[in-house]
C-alpha cells in the first residue's frame, strides 16, 4: 500500500453469485465481531472499525459487488475516511481548486496586460494548500495503516483468498 494514491483499492472476481459472495463476506465478518462492523446493503458491505477504537482517521472498507460473467462477482474495495472525513477534504479541495483556477487565469490576464499580477500570488497560495492537503491527507492515511491492515485481514478471511491493493 504504498502507491502516489490517497484511497488504496483493489478488485477481485469471486465464484459465486452476488447473492452468496454477499451473505459470505457479512456472516464470516460479523464473526469478528470486536474487531470490525458490518454494514449490509443489497450490492453493497461496509466494514468498519468498532466505535470504541475509531479515530477521526480510521478507515472504512466499501465493497461493491457487481455480477460477472458465469455466475461469479466482482468485489470492488475501496478504503477511504469516514464520510465526514471525506467530505472536509472533498470541499476543501473544490475551494482550493476554484480558487487556484480562477486566480491563475486572472493573475495570467493581469500579467498579459502589464498590470501587477496579483492573482498569481493567490494561485501560488492555493498550489502550496493543495500540497499541504496532499501532505494531509498522506498523514491521515498513514495514522490509520495499522487499522487498514485489520480491515484487509479481516476481508481476505471473509473471502478465503488474498488479494493484493493498488
Amino acid at each position: 500500500m504504498s502507491s502516489l494514491g490517497v484511497r488504496p483499492h483493489f478488485t477481485q472476481i469471486l465464484d459465486l453469485d452476488v447473492e452468496a459472495a454477499r451473505e459470505r463476506i457479512t456472516t464470516r465478518a460479523a464473526a469478528h465481531e470486536g474487531r470490525c462492523e458490518v454494514k449490509n446493503f443489497p450490492g453493497f458491505v461496509c466494514l468498519r472499525v468498532p466505535v470504541d477504537e475509531r479515530r477521526y482517521w480510521s478507515p472504512r472498507l466499501n465493497l461493491s459487488l457487481e455480477p460477472h460473467e458465469g455466475g461469479r462477482t466482482r468485489v470492488e474495495g475501496v478504503y477511504g475516511p469516514n464520510a465526514n472525513m471525506w467530505s472536509s477534504f472533498l470541499y476543501a479541495w473544490l475551494l482550493v481548486g476554484s480558487v487556484g483556477l480562477f486566480s491563475g487565469i486572472l493573475g495570467a490576464c493581469q500579467y498579459r496586460l502589464s498590470m501587477t499580477p496579483w492573482g498569481l500570488w493567490v494561485f501560488a497560495f492555493m498550489a502550496v494548500l493543495a500540497l499541504t492537503l496532499y501532505a494531509l491527507a498522506r498523514f491521515g492515511r498513514r495514522m490509520g495503516a495499522e487499522q487498514t491492515r485489520q480491515l484487509h485481514e479481516i476481508y481476505q478471511e471473509c473471502v478465503g483468498k488474498p488479494v493484493e491493493v493498488e
